[in-house]
């Protein structure tokens, strides 16, 4: 399994983040660390569960020390106490090894597919928050998440199938109203790696239709609606593996998405795809509205329209009743981290 985070570290640092991978490992109430600042012991605690998800049940520490001692003692928190630790650690475990079994013969990307589906349709968001819905605990256990929780739960399951996975961790921008951190995960595919946000797809998926928004994305394309990283990650440069670029609906022509929708109205399936025709305009989203419900209406259906403004991916439905009109922009949850 990757620790992207510890390679970052100085020696010093190194040396704090395995003691701590030792104590917490071992359920220790309190063992031994490097003596360094707190701020910093914080870091290095934040990287280590970032780096090992399995780490589920140690949400903070106190440490205390000697005067000119080189070493202090820390002091964890603990979710649960150790009987229950023991309990929860056996059945992921179990869980784990049994949700990945079906998928260990796929191919990265079919691996890489199979974890993000199985999220968005398992697990809904936790708006109340649960301590345990920051940690695998929460989507995995308990089917319910935040944002931390979920992109945990993404590189355990894809640690456990031999596919690199780190976790990104965003800043808050309180100036444009983002209270909190986000968490999503980076992938690597053939050498080359890509943004995953299981989060931001689970928040738009609904009535059994799955979203690939936030599936393989660049840089550019993710930080269209992303806030900048707090820790450096590795750069996304590919383009060629964005879902629906690779699934061939992703469009540059009005007459491409009309020729592609016709299916879709004929069986009243949602058609969902992905606009590269230049910005989606308020006035290119007309255009296609008009165009989507000039087809419907060929088989006596209209037009109801959503999309992604940010990643300009539409969701056209085509219902028998009155045509919707005025399409209606889809926000993401951005979720947050502890």
């Amino acid at each position: 399994m990757e620790a992207y985070y510890f390679q970052s570290l100085t020696k010093p640092q190194q040396a704090a983040y395995h003691a701590m991978q030792e104590g917490l490992s071992a359920l220790r109430p309190v063992f031994s660390v490097p003596r360094l600042e707190n701020r910093e012991l914080s870091d290095i605690f934040f990287r280590l569960r970032l780096d090992r998800p399995e780490i589920f049940y140690a949400t903070g520490f106190s440490y205390r020390f000697a005067p000119g001692a080189e070493r202090a003692e820390l002091l964890p928190d603990y979710l649960f106490e150790k009987g229950k630790i023991l309990d929860h650690q056996k059945a992921l475990s179990a869980r784990v090894e049994k949700l990945t079994r079906p998928a260990q013969s796929m191919t990265a990307l079919e691996k890489e597919r199979y974890i993000h589906d199985f999220l968005c349709e398992n697990v809904r968001y936790d708006k109340l928050k649960k301590p345990y819905s920051h940690e695998i605990i929460g989507p995995l256990g308990q089917g319910v998440g935040v944002c931390e929780g979920i992109a945990k739960s993404v590189k355990i399951l894809c640690d456990a199938l031999g596919l690199w996975c780190m976790i990104a961790v965003s800043q808050a921008n309180p100036e444009q109203g983002i209270k909190y951190r986000h968490a999503w995960n980076i992938v690597k595919l053939e050498g080359r790696f890509y943004h995953l946000d299981a989060t931001f797809d689970n928040s738009l998926s609904q009535q059994g239709l799955l979203r690939y928004d936030y599936f393989n994305l660049d840089d550019k394309r993710l930080f269209r609606d992303h806030q900048n990283v707090l820790y450096p990650v590795p750069s996304c440069t590919d383009t060629d593996r964005f879902f629906y670029k690779e699934s061939r609906l992703s469009f540059t022509k009005i007459e491409e998405v009309c020729k592609r929708a016709q299916m879709p109205i004929r069986k009243n399936l949602p058609f969902v795809f992905h606009w590269r025709g230049g910005y989606l305009t308020p006035e290119v989203l007309s255009e296609l509205v008009h165009a989507l419900e000039a087809e419907a209406r060929k088989k006596g259906r209209h037009a109801a329209v959503s999309f992604n403004p940010s990643q300009a991916v539409v969701l056209a439905r085509f219902p028998a009743g009155l045509p919707q009109g005025v399409p209606v922009a889809e926000v993401p949850n951005e979720g947050e981290t502890a």
